[in-house]
């Protein structure tokens, strides 16, 4: 896999990787029925489409010539605000993620840190955030009610 920016050809595939690992980590959390409306309002093509001209941010995609196995969104300057990070369920664990991590932090040379959320129940999320050097920051992000559920924030200091 090699790490790089996002583009329109890639929608398609970002789109049905992004429903793919939603369903496979947030069915149990929310509900199926749930998961799908999330994902067609979120991960619609246009929302996707929206990003790749977004100022201020770093829109990538981790691709083996094949196949889009992992997606990364993030905006800042100072401050990385990581949206999404995203590995197929059966590439998860073979250091995409990680990959995709760094080449988020080195596409903002600026940033003194890097924040995000992550749904409390997310447990290998968490797990991957902190054995990335995230720590928690604050008990409540900023999506806690959107479906009754509340976020965990973390952060990680930069060296820079």
């Amino acid at each position: 896999m090699f790490v790089r920016t996002a583009g329109e050809r890639d929608l398609a595939a970002v789109r049905a990787l992004l429903v793919e690992t939603w369903h496979a980590t947030y069915d149990a959390i929310y509900g199926a029925a749930k998961v799908t409306e999330i994902a067609d309002d979120w991960h619609s093509i246009s929302s996707l489409r929206s990003r790749l001209t977004r100022p201020n941010s770093e829109f990538l995609v981790a691709d083996d010539g094949k196949r889009i196995g992992g997606m990364a969104f993030a905006e800042g300057a100072e401050l990385i605000m990581l949206k999404q990070l995203y590995v197929l369920p059966s590439l998860q664990g073979r250091g995409i993620g990680g990959m995709l991590l760094d080449e988020v932090i080195e596409s903002f040379p600026e940033a003194r840190a890097i924040r995000l959320e992550v749904e409390e129940q997310n447990i290998r999320a968490i797990a991957f955030y902190q054995a990335n050097g995230f720590v928690r920051s604050a008990d409540v992000g900023e999506h806690t009610g959107a479906f009754g559920h509340p976020t965990r924030v973390y952060i990680r200091a930069l060296a820079g």
